[in-house]
Parts: C-alpha cells; sequence; structure tokens
C-alpha cells in the first residue's frame, strides 16, 4: 500500500527573543510567574519584514533541503495558519511563488494549534489518493499580530515561527513496521468557540481582532481530549504507550504536556519538550518541536513518533508517524 514518508524537515524562526523579563516592564507579571504556570522562558517576535510567508518560506527551503530535494520535486503545499499574510489568497500560494515553483497546487489549513495535525493528516490523504506524490506540510504563525498586549493572561504565552516537512509517497505493506504516516484521529466541537478565539474578523467586525482566551476553561478541556485522540490513534494502529519512541505534543503549556503523558502512561524521557523556548506557536509548534528533536539527533529513521495538537475551535488530534 501508500504510504506517506517523511522525507526532510526544517524550520525557521524570527531574529528577535523576548524574554520573560522583557514583559516586566509591559505587564503585571514576572519571569518566575510564567515560567512557573507554563514553562516558558522565551519566545521569538517577527520584525515587520517577517511575515507567516517569509518565515513559511524559509522552514520549507529548510526542509526541501535536508530532503535533497527542490521545489520543483514537490506536488502540493498544504500551510496550516491562523496568521495568514492576507485574507486572499491563500499564503501558501504566496509560499509557493516565493520558492519560484509555478506548478502543482497550494492552499491554506486553518485548524488553529491544531492545524498542523489537520494538514498532515489532509497530506497524506491526497498522498494515497494519488494526486500527489511530494507534499511541503508547513505550519506558519505570527501570533504576536494579534495578541492584545496589555493582556497578562495571552501575551507572555504566544510566539512565532515556522515549521516544515517533506512528505512523499512510499511502499508499505500494510503493517505497523511500514515507514510513514500509520494511523491519526481528528476532531473539533464548535460549542467551546468562546473559550479560545479572536474577536474580529471580515465577515464581523472588517477587522483582525485580538486573541481572546479563557485560560482555566481550555486548561481543564485539554488533556481529556487529549487523551481521547491518542487512545482512538493507539486502537487504530494496535500499539500502547509503551511502543512510543517519542511523543511530540503542541507545545502550549509544560503542565499540560506533563500531564497528557502521565494520563496516557508515556514515559517522561520520549516528551519532546521546547515550549521553553518558542512559547506557543501554534500551527508552527509541532513542526518546530520535530525539527529541533531530528538535528539533535533524538528522532531517528525507524522511530515510532505521536504528534499531537489541541486549538481554538476547539479543535484537536493526532497522528502516528514511522520516522
Amino acid at each position: 500500500m501508500i504510504r506517506s514518508v517523511v522525507r526532510g524537515t526544517g524550520s525557521a524562526l524570527p531574529r528577535r527573543i523576548m524574554k520573560n523579563a522583557d514583559f516586566e516592564g509591559m505587564v503585571e507579571t514576572s519571569d518566575e510567574w510564567i515560567a512557573q504556570r507554563t514553562g516558558i522562558r522565551q519566545r521569538h517576535i517577527a520584525a515587520d519584514d517577517e511575515t507567516t510567508a517569509s518565515l513559511g518560506e524559509a522552514a520549507a527551503r529548510a526542509a526541501l533541503a535536508d530532503a535533497g530535494l527542490t521545489p520543483d520535486d514537490v506536488d502540493l503545499i498544504v500551510l496550516a495558519t491562523s496568521t495568514p499574510n492576507n485574507t486572499f489568497p491563500a499564503t501558501a500560494v504566496e509560499i509557493q511563488n516565493r520558492l519560484g515553483m509555478h506548478h502543482g497546487f497550494a492552499f491554506d489549513m486553518q485548524a488553529v494549534c491544531s492545524g498542523f495535525v489537520y494538514a498532515v493528516v489532509t497530506a497524506d490523504l491526497y498522498i494515497r489518493g494519488g494526486l500527489a506524490k511530494r507534499v511541503l506540510v508547513i505550519g506558519s504563525e505570527t501570533f504576536s499580530r494579534i495578541l492584545d498586549w496589555s493582556d497578562r493572561s495571552t501575551c507572555v504565552l504566544f510566539g512565532d515561527g515556522a515549521g516544515a516537512l517533506v512528505l512523499e509517497a512510499g511502499e508499505g505493506a500494510g503493517t505497523i513496521a511500514d515507514r510513514g504516516v500509520l494511523a491519526a484521529s481528528l476532531r473539533s466541537d464548535g460549542a467551546h468557540k468562546e473559550k479560545l478565539f479572536v474577536d474580529g474578523g471580515p465577515s464581523t467586525t472588517g477587522t483582525v481582532g485580538h486573541l481572546r482566551m479563557e485560560g482555566r476553561e481550555v486548561f481543564k478541556h485539554a488533556v481529556g481530549m487529549i487523551t481521547d485522540v491518542i487512545e482512538a490513534t493507539f486502537s487504530a494502529s494496535g500499539i500502547t504507550a509503551e511502543d512510543l519512541d517519542w511523543f511530540v505534543p503542541h507545545q502550549a503549556n509544560k503542565r499540560i504536556i506533563d500531564a497528557s503523558a502521565k494520563k496516557l502512561g508515556i514515559a517522561e524521557q520520549k516528551v519532546v519538550v521546547t515550549v521553553d523556548l518558542h512559547g506557543n506557536t501554534s500551527a508552527a509548534s509541532v513542526p518546530l518541536a520535530l525539527s529541533v528533536a531530528v538535528a539533535d539527533g533524538r528522532i531517528k529513521k525507524g522511530d515510532l513518533v505521536l504528534l499531537e495538537a489541541m486549538g481554538g475551535g476547539f479543535t484537536w488530534g493526532a497522528v502516528l508517524v514511522r520516522w
């Protein structure tokens, strides 16, 4: 059977690093308060000349280089983002043009922090359906553009960045030993919209708006929802937590990551954590963490890797990949 195999990974971060202490003159907070409650110690903030498109392009080029490929080898670009350069066209099309790619097709996917997981599953379906042989899957965000910098409950949590991977059609035997995407579970429930949303949009206010969040409510639902889709993915693939080599969760809050891993029985040493370095980069957080763990040698060919994310909507999902 056809499997979607990972050929390369890459990432890109804005030049500016903003540490927790930098917030102390802006809002009533401290490095200790932020680190203790979230695990975040710093994040990257985009400059005026750094956008979702430019960061996405840089991450895509890094992933292509890692794969030993060029834009000519790609059939499709799927960009997960909640912070596009324009209302339309899709920022994926702008990245396509930046790469000098005038063939194939490209589109954006909007599932907030779950966007990259949704995008990987979507790319896998295009590959297995025969509509693409190689896909650039990108998560790129500039959440600093939609933050209310006077709201200490949200402005300290988010950062900017991009991550990407290249998926390529390969042959598998249809077993758990195959390389590539093996199983997935996706969910959403719009009843939770008011818990995490942006209070603007073209059809409602005609403005971009700012991010609003009920932090306690999000935390309350997060662990249960995350474990729900992971257990479904385990069931679909016939594996258990002990079979995993690496767990790469959405990097939103260290306490949520720890609680989820504990509930699922995933050993602490198998969990990839980068929230301390990047903050919550929404759809970019999972590919950024993947890129770090691949670059430092933790994730290797043949490893069984579980990706997971939850975002506004609510949306949530998990995908199992044999590296």
